[in-house]
């Protein structure tokens, strides 16, 4: 199994790395690697963030089918990215990343028509023709630093001048979670009433950030006070680096909780050399057992409606962090219709 070592974590719209392919976990990273037992591989390009739950689970499909797997991390849009450059001649099987791009990655056919079982899959983790799925659910957030007395609880509180040059978000258009920052606004407030909020926070913000993850240390130690986040990576953080910050969902005037859902999602590449092999990890991600382990090993909520909250949780639960939060779910191809446009406002709004 190849793939980069996940600290720290990179923005998931960074440009993908030559080293990103060519190293390998078994040999540079000390993990836990398998090799196939026919020859069969495959190569999955995913948007960083899962890559303690692809150690275990794909040691697991190895060791229960001889299929070997090969990962390629890099930012949601730069997998699809390299899917498209490579259609001349295929190199992935799986395709893994986040909303609006695996709908991109739909709309430019990237895509095929699967027979995976969904059986169990909550029906609007499913796309159209079976060509993509969920397969780990994951949320926004934000991350205020202990020292951040009284801690933030609003919007309205992060506009306050106490935390002038002490909040920074991953910018939109260049991270997920930063764009997801702007479409939860957006929804919110309005499209223009997001553009006025995020003017005035400029007055606050550090300044612009192509990587959300490399805010969480910058939290943990204080150098900043308030990021933005998810759910998933902001788990893993605390539980596998220490990081010191807390997790919340700034409220609205009412008092109303709201983040928006960004999971990952997975697709059969066209083309891919090894469909058959694709299809077949695609469902053991799906199956109930792995699915049982999500909490606990990927940090995320589980796909399955047959998959209790929580369930397989050792340390925090994802599930529990997000009860009492209104969940967003946009429509993605919308958001995609727009996104441009969006991109392009929000630079000339904030300078950024």
């Amino acid at each position: 199994m190849r793939m980069k070592p996940r600290h720290p974590h990179p923005s998931r719209l960074i440009a993908i790395t030559a080293a990103a392919v060519a190293i390998s976990l078994t040999a540079a990273c000390g993990g836990t690697g398998s090799s196939s037992t026919d020859g069969k591989t495959v190569t999955v390009y995913s948007a960083d963030g899962l890559a303690s739950w692809y150690e275990s689970e794909f040691k697991k499909f190895t060791d229960d089918t001889g299929i070997a797997v090969d990962v390629v991390e890099a930012g949601s849009g730069e997998v699809v990215s390299r899917v498209q450059k490579e259609q001349s001649n295929p190199q992935a099987d799986l395709l893994v990343t986040l909303p609006p791009f695996i709908q991109k990655a739909d709309a430019d056919g990237l895509l095929v028509e699967t027979d995976v079982d969904t059986t169990g899959v909550a029906p609007e983790s499913v796309g159209p023709a079976n060509k993509y799925v969920s397969v780990v659910n994951n949320y926004l957030t934000f991350i205020a630093n202990p020292g951040a007395e009284p801690p933030p609880q609003t919007w309205d509180d992060l506009l306050d001048p106490r935390f002038k040059g002490k909040i920074q978000y991953s910018t939109p258009g260049q991270a997920g979670d930063g764009t997801a920052v702007l479409l939860l606004l957006q929804h919110l407030l309005g499209k223009q009433g997001a553009l006025d909020y995020l003017k005035k926070l400029q007055t606050n913000n550090v300044g612009p950030s192509s990587s959300t993850g490399k805010l969480q240390p910058k939290v943990s130690n204080g150098e900043l006070l308030v990021a933005n986040g998810d759910v998933q990576m902001n788990l893993a953080s605390i539980r596998d680096d220490g990081s010191k910050f807390e997790l919340f969902f700034p409220a609205a005037a009412d008092g109303t909780r709201t983040t928006v859902s960004l999971p990952y999602v997975a697709g059969v590449t066209k083309g891919a050399p090894h469909a058959d092999e694709a299809e077949q990890l695609l469902a053991f991600l799906l199956s109930q057992d792995v699915q049982n382990g999500v909490g606990e090993s990927a940090m995320g909520v589980s796909v399955r409606t047959d998959v209790q909250p929580g369930a397989g949780d050792g340390g925090p639960a994802p599930a529990k962090v997000i009860e009492g939060v209104e969940i967003w779910n946009p429509d993605w191809n919308a958001v995609l219709a727009d996104l441009d446009a969006d991109i392009a406002a929000y630079q000339q709004a904030t300078g950024n």
